[in-house]
């Protein structure tokens, strides 16, 4: 960071003013957003049509800045990762400033009494640190990679109940490592992005196959599911995510899956064996019922293949032979996992139940790897757990 970091006059400035401010927060986002569309007009085509999630995203954006104002190294990886992230928005540099400017006067009038010039220039201040750092990062990752990638979806199978299983053909290489996740935009809501995980380890051909699920008033993914089909045109953001293999060291394997969780499960397992490991492996796969276990057979099918795989399938709704409960519960009965590097992937809920599971039976943080379960470039981690870290930070 080139610019000079914030005095500790300036952040209790800053700090103390949003306070002031965030009761106000949604309105003042919508004030935010408001000026910005009048002021800069240009900058409308950056942003979707359905302005209700970037509101929010703007909002737990600029309050983890703050939360990071103090914390150069972490406010550094934060806004880099904001950087790299707006590329694929069309975000410009000559952008920054009519964004800090609205923000400051935005600030400035849900403030009231409590904004003058001093809060005024320590806001400014704060602003342009971080878009400096968001703008350099940018940047840098210009050199290395496209902003985005056009692909062609060229296979769209139904799998039932509400899922699909699309493959695309990027129109260049698309490099990314098994256990990732990617940024997925539709012609029929631009500029509104999803992620998805390959269900797969890299390909010759480059190609690309994901499992999407149609969830109650999500846009893309009931696009995806019920209007996409082959010769229809996605975009993809850069590949995303730590929860790969290189993190595991000689350790056996730990897998827990629970809906289209089971894709980056799945594109793991792949590549564990792809590369000859001499570990063992046990998947859980869960579901509320038999009928949603889906890909269960691809995962005993592979089990079949590879002696070090150990398959376990568990429903939590039904009474039927084999497992039964919830995920967690079932790690319990065939705990202790301490000696494990897990993989967990599937509805927020159960992969944070999962995790206290493991930890309670004495699984160190460090071996334990998910997804963000939120909006990944707000909510992923700066740098990776430490062993120390208590069980009550989930």
């Amino acid at each position: 960071m080139t610019a000079a970091p914030l005095t500790d006059r300036e952040i209790s400035l800053v700090r103390t003013s949003l306070a002031v401010v965030a009761p106000q927060a949604t309105e003042m986002t919508v004030y935010f957003y408001a000026i910005l569309f009048a002021r800069y007009p240009e900058v409308r085509g950056l942003f979707p049509e359905n302005m209700d999630v970037q509101r929010d995203r703007l909002l737990r954006g600029l309050l983890r800045i703050i939360d990071l104002v103090d914390d150069v190294d972490n406010l550094v990886r934060f806004c880099s990762r904001l950087g790299r992230d707006h590329r694929k928005f069309g975000a410009l540099d000559a952008h920054y400033p009519a964004v800090g400017e609205c923000l400051v006067a935005s600030l400035a009038r849900f403030a009231g009494t409590a904004w003058n010039d001093e809060v005024a220039a320590a806001w400014t201040k704060a602003y342009t640190v971080a878009a400096q750092v968001m703008i350099d990062a940018a940047d840098d990752d210009t050199r290395l990679r496209p902003a985005s990638w056009e692909a062609q979806i060229i296979r769209h199978e139904h799998r039932g109940n509400g899922i699909a299983e699309i493959t695309v053909q990027p129109d260049q290489p698309f490099p990314f490592v098994a256990g990732q996740y990617v940024s997925v935009e539709t012609p029929w809501y631009p500029r509104t992005w999803r992620h998805y995980s390959p269900a797969h380890s890299p390909r010759a051909d480059h190609t690309l196959t994901f499992h999407v699920r149609a969830v109650h008033r999500g846009q893309v993914s009931n696009a995806l599911v019920h209007h996409a089909a082959p010769g229809h045109r996605v975009r993809l953001g850069p590949p995303q995510g730590d929860m790969t293999l290189a993190a595991a060291g000689d350790r056996d394997l730990l897998f827990v899956a629970g809906g289209t969780g089971l894709a980056p499960i799945r594109a793991l397992i792949e590549e564990a064996a792809v590369s000859g490991m001499r570990r063992y492996a046990d998947l859980f796969v869960g579901a509320r019922t038999a009928e949603e276990l889906y890909g269960l057979d691809d995962m005993l099918r592979l089990a079949q293949r590879h002696h070090w795989l150990t398959v376990r399938a568990a429903v939590s709704h039904e009474s039927i032979p084999g497992q039964q409960g919830t995920l967690p519960q079932v790690l319990r009965e065939f705990g202790p996992w301490d000696r494990h590097e897990a993989f967990l992937c599937g509805p927020p809920d159960m992969v944070t139940s999962g995790v206290r599971t493991l930890l309670h039976q004495g699984t160190p943080l460090a071996h334990i790897h998910h997804d963000p379960l939120d909006t990944p470039v707000l909510t992923a981690p700066l740098t990776p757990p430490r062993p120390d870290q208590e069980i009550d930070q989930l």
